[in-house]
């Protein structure tokens, strides 16, 4: 029986991919939900999944265009596929006579096949991983591959030089000059972004205010608690935590930057959808961390765990992505001092954290070395005047200088107690 893998539909409004690469080869077997290929639209990136075991025949190449419904390859369900077991042996199935001849075939030469050897010492001959396996499938040793070489010639003989070489000192000039240039196709999601940019650049009026804060009581706390959080609730208590609940607190206060337009109309939700921007492989992806201002410090640490570790490996779904009422990035985690991040349409406002940089400041009339950062926030004018962006800012600023007040929505925790 042949059945037919088709291009799922990415999301609402989407109509075409791109068939991003295949994890397979024209004619290989597959097992029944096997991850056999991707596709990547201009919002996500989403699996190829054989929904039953059998033999493949692809019908589109990497970074071939194709529409949604199209087929990407067909499956013939009537070669049974080898299924591991436990043990790493495979146990065959009905299979067809030439296919059990063939895997009989490699199955004896994968015995009498070693590893690469050679009477001369492996370690100093550099074999690249690749290379090492081509020699144990075709069973070639390191004597054939030296015996096959005709002559040494002086390209051989530079590239060992700048081999040992390539630790050293070079100076200026004595490098090898190339003006090779290579060109790639963007992807539909890459198209997207860029997109998206230039049109914030275009129908917004954005702006960007500065603040920064003393990160002391955030790493204190950090550091005092890190063996408790991590035994209690196994992973790690990280600084995009603090950030995000004190944008809940925030935005609480300040309902106007977690506010939108839509039409002639501004919305103001009162929930926090808090968007957490990932650099993948694929371009810059915002999943979402839905009601975060319900959620406390264990919960929106899993939910970032989770989001990001699914986007970094592209497996992040449309439900993921979309809505989002403010977005946090984190330049700091690539070294940068100051930035002006740039909205996420549709939303007004968004967080920039920066790199943290002991610097001298004053404290009680007195000079000490703090742990500080840089922290800014671009907003949409048309949304937000400057009193709210401002105040927004310096509140996020009191919180993480002050993270127990967050407990008190942003109220100081003795003016609480005392009702004053």
């Amino acid at each position: 029986m042949i059945i037919e893998v088709k291009i799922p539909s990415p999301g609402e409004s989407i109509t075409e991919v791109e068939m991003a690469s295949w994890f397979v080869e024209n004619g290989d077997t597959v097992e029944k939900d096997q991850e056999i290929g991707e596709i990547e639209s201009e919002k996500a990136t989403l699996p190829l999944i054989a929904e039953k075991p059998g033999k493949v025949e692809l019908l589109a190449k990497a970074g071939d265009v194709l529409k949604v419904g199209d087929v990407a390859c067909k499956i013939d369900t009537s070669v049974k596929v080898e299924k591991k077991t436990e043990s790493g042996k495979t146990e065959s199935k009905d299979l067809k006579e030439d296919n059990i001849q063939e895997k009989e075939v490699a199955s004896k030469k994968d015995d009498k096949t070693e590893e690469p050897s050679s009477g001369q010492s492996s370690d100093k001959i550099k074999i690249t991983p690749v290379a090492k396996k081509m020699m144990k499938d075709e069973g070639v040793s390191l004597d054939d591959i030296l015996n096959g070489l005709k002559k040494i010639t002086t390209s051989e003989v530079q590239q060992a030089l700048n081999s040992k070489d390539s630790n050293q000192f070079q100076p200026i000039g004595s490098k090898e000059v190339t003006r090779n240039e290579k060109r790639e196709s963007m992807s539909q999601l890459r198209k997207k972004i860029s997109e998206r940019l230039v049109a914030v650049k275009n129908e917004t009026a954005m702006l960007t205010t500065f603040n920064e804060t003393d990160m002391s009581a955030v790493m204190q706390l950090r550091k005092k608690h890190k063996d408790r959080f991590i035994e209690k609730y196994e992973i790690k208590l990280g600084l995009m935590s603090f950030f995000t609940k004190a944008v809940t607190v925030a935005l609480q206060k300040f309902p106007k930057v977690n506010s939108y337009i839509d039409g002639n109309e501004i919305v103001s939700p009162d929930y926090c959808d808090v968007g957490i921007a990932v650099q993948t492989d694929k371009g810059l992806m915002v999943p979402i961390i839905r009601n975060a201002e319900t959620l406390g410090f264990p919960q929106i640490e899993k939910e970032i765990y989770e989001i990001a570790g699914r986007a970094r490996k592209n497996r992040i779904s449309m439900d993921d992505l979309e809505g989002g009422t403010f977005t946090i990035t984190n330049g700091g985690v690539f070294g940068s001092m100051m930035s002006t991040p740039i909205l996420n349409p549709p939303q007004s406002a968004i967080l920039g954290m920066h790199n943290i940089i002991d610097r001298p400041v004053a404290v009680n009339g007195k000079v000490e070395i703090r742990p500080m950062m840089y922290i800014a926030l671009s907003y949409d004018h048309r949304v937000i005047d400057g009193k709210d962006s401002v105040g927004f800012l310096k509140t996020i600023k009191e919180l993480i200088e002050n993270p127990v007040s967050m407990l008190f929505g942003g109220n100081n925790p003795e003016g609480v107690l005392l009702e004053v």
